[in-house]
């Protein structure tokens, strides 16, 4: 099967959740100066971590999928499985933002990223089985170490939540910048390939 689909329909998902996003960014009523965007400085750091996280599975998707040749129905329905756990970033984010970093928000926030995590490493490895043991795919992905530290990150911050949820928070920035440099094992393969 070919992958353009998949890659076409991914790109309209993921452009909906950050639509969704930003339209919870809501202005201020209540002044024309700046101390009136005070109140929205929770929602608005929400939104900046989220956005970053989405332009994480964006880039890192577009590359894996740039390394694959084809797809089959088992990784349709892996990829479906990342972008519903991707689709509830934004409530996840509004209830965050809305609640000032408070502690059950932090932590939904959290199980959302390991779940998100979860899904996309069962959707690279659906990827791998399909290409190969010996695909460059298989080659540019190895073992994802990144991602098990993030895992081990994330489920850090959700237990450090019930101590102080900003910790959490900090946390949950430590992976985004981790994981904001991109991969370029994937681009290395391919060069090496042509």
């Amino acid at each position: 099967m070919h992958k353009g689909r998949m890659e076409a329909f991914s790109d309209g998902v993921i452009a909906i959740i950050i639509t969704i996003m930003v339209l919870e960014l809501k202005v201020p009523h209540g002044g024309q100066d700046l101390k009136a965007l005070v109140p929205l400085i929770p929602v608005f750091m929400s939104y900046i971590l989220s956005f970053v996280y989405v332009g994480i599975y964006w880039n890192n998707h577009h590359h894996m999928l740039q390394a694959a040749k084809s797809v089959n129905g088992r990784i349709l329905w892996a990829n479906l499985h990342l972008l519903f756990w991707l689709s509830l970033i934004p409530f996840v984010t509004a209830w965050m933002g809305e609640n000032h970093f408070s502690q059950w928000p932090i932590i939904c926030y959290g199980f959302v990223l390991v779940m998100n995590a979860f899904a996309y490493s069962i959707l690279s490895n659906s990827l791998i089985n399909h290409e190969g043991e010996n695909s460059n795919l298989s080659k540019a992905i190895g073992r994802g170490s990144k991602g098990m530290i993030s895992v081990g990150l994330y489920l850090t911050a959700i237990a450090l939540s019930w101590i102080n949820p900003w910790i959490s928070f900090s946390l949950y920035v430590l992976v985004a910048i981790i994981w904001f440099i991109p991969d370029s094992r994937i681009e290395k393969s391919m060069a090496q390939d042509q």
